[in-house]
């Protein structure tokens, strides 16, 4: 059995037992956490292929081929030559950032030989891809300083000792327009302005540069510098990296597989990419607490991505917990506090996870939020008759805007705690509809529905943000 197969077969065990046990999920944390160092070069072509194919949303021209890239590189007593391209436009790195990486330090411990482009030429016209406007230019400072940011922060997650560096001005800043012109000329324009995006913004009469145009072809140019086997992007990367193996071939090189990675939602659950324009972002400079609580806040319908993203759990791994979660032999919160601990052991250590995981409890699930410290309340004889998306809006602040609060409670997110006998509680989950309703009147009918007598306190809960409801 490989090294991988033996730990699996231990993590299964583990995901077996009762996972509300904090000896149990500290010790699935140190068997799923050691694998991002785990030596994966036993693994056979087929299976090397399979766990990236398992991990990407187009692999081209096939798994099958890759599989065989990797035999023919073996036979010649070599691994394959695998680039990621690295843009450094932002001096904050987020969860978001780290998936490629995540993908390419697996082929770093299968014994591949792995580059990272530090596209400090390609910066300066500013990747389109996903724009609405042309991006703008950065300086030699900026991605300089920007370069330092993402390399300390990505690094719980990529050994920088086992990796290549190339900066694309060493060949892009020299290269002749004679040069340029005869390799336009191979490729049809068509091919450039099949991009959605680009269209978009041509029908909306929005700006279009010739180096925006040119930018997927500067990055092709690496490919072909760097003769590459594999080259890994976000899926929005994909028709750049395809240029890249038209480009390859113009040259006589063997073209390069393409590997994409999903774009991963953001913790809002809004269906927005994660970003910091959108603030539903886990940066991964951010303390323990932070991120346990931003992992916690997600609707529950991404702890599979999430898993798959961010964690070096397998499939089965994952088709056990959530069988186990159909089954109700695992209640959907134990597994999102794993995931969460899973995320902040990668960035902080397993010590840290433990810790933000006891304190998470600590504030959010004890068996009366009162012993949580000071919440914020709203008080039903002010604010009563106001519907309860409003309240959370313009009252709490728990949410931007009423339709932020309709989507939480439409993702199961919004409910009112009932306590009696001081500590027993009962959760009322709110559809989307009660949002709209006024909350003294959502409030008076769940402590009714909910068992006989006065309740001895209410809590309106919405994500993880709880407030105290006053005065009925």
């Amino acid at each position: 059995m490989t090294r991988l197969g033996d730990s699996v077969q231990r993590a299964s065990e583990l995901l077996a037992q009762d996972l509300t046990s904090d000896t149990h999920v500290e010790q699935l944390l140190a068997e799923t956490g050691a694998r991002r160092y785990l030596d994966l070069s036993d693994l056979t072509g087929k299976e090397q292929a399979e766990l990236i194919g398992a991990r990407s949303v187009e692999l081209l021209p096939s798994v099958d081929k890759l599989a065989e890239r990797i035999e023919e590189r073996a036979a010649q007593g070599r691994g394959l030559h695998v680039k990621l391209g690295i843009d450094p436009t932002a001096a904050d790195v987020h969860l978001g950032h780290a998936v490629p990486v995540i993908v390419l330090s697996r082929f770093q411990r299968m014994g591949h030989d792995v580059t990272l482009i530090i596209g400090d030429f390609t910066a300066k016209i500013g990747d389109p891809s996903g724009r609405t406007a042309e991006r703008p230019p950065l300086t030699d400072e900026d991605i300089e300083r920007n370069l330092s940011g993402y390399q300390e922060q990505v690094r719980p997650f990529f050994d920088f000792e086992k990796v290549r560096f190339a900066h694309n001005s060493r060949w892009l800043a020299p290269y002749t327009l004679p040069q340029l012109l005869g390799l336009l000329a191979q490729v049809p324009v068509s091919s450039l302005l099949q991009r959605e995006d680009f269209r978009n913004r041509l029908s909306e009469g929005s700006g279009l540069t010739m180096s925006e145009l040119l930018y997927p072809v500067a990055q092709a140019l690496d490919s072909v510098e760097l003769a590459c086997d594999v080259e890994l992007g976000g899926v929005d990367q994909l028709l750049n990296l395809q240029m890249g193996r038209r480009v390859m071939e113009a040259h006589h090189q063997q073209p390069q597989l393409v590997v994409t990675m999903p774009l991963v939602e953001g913790t809002d659950g809004s269906g927005a990419k994660m970003s910091k324009s959108k603030g539903n972002y886990v940066g991964l400079g951010s303390t323990p607490d932070e991120v346990f609580g931003k992992i916690m806040s997600i609707p529950d319908r991404l702890m599979v991505p999430y898993l798959r993203a961010w964690t070096e759990w397998t499939d089965p791994e994952i088709e056990q917990a959530t069988a186990r979660i159909e089954a109700g032999t695992l209640h959907p919160m134990d597994l999102k506090k794993i995931l969460a601990g899973e995320v902040v052991s990668a960035l902080h250590g397993i010590a840290a996870a433990m810790a933000a995981r006891a304190h998470f409890v600590a504030q959010f699930s004890k068996k009366s939020f009162a012993d949580a410290g000071a919440l914020p309340f709203v008080e039903v004889a002010e604010h009563g008759a106001e519907g309860i998306a409003a309240v959370l809006t313009k009252v709490l602040g728990f949410t931007p805007s009423a339709s932020a609060a309709r989507r939480i409670a439409k993702q199961n997110g919004l409910r009112l705690i009932v306590e009696r006998d001081g500590r027993e509680q009962q959760a009322v989950v709110l559809p989307e509809a009660e949002a709209l309703r006024p909350l003294g009147d959502v409030v008076r009918e769940a402590v009714s529905a909910s068992g006989d007598g006065a309740a001895d306190a209410v809590y309106l809960k919405a994500g993880r943000k709880v407030a105290e409801v006053r005065g009925l």
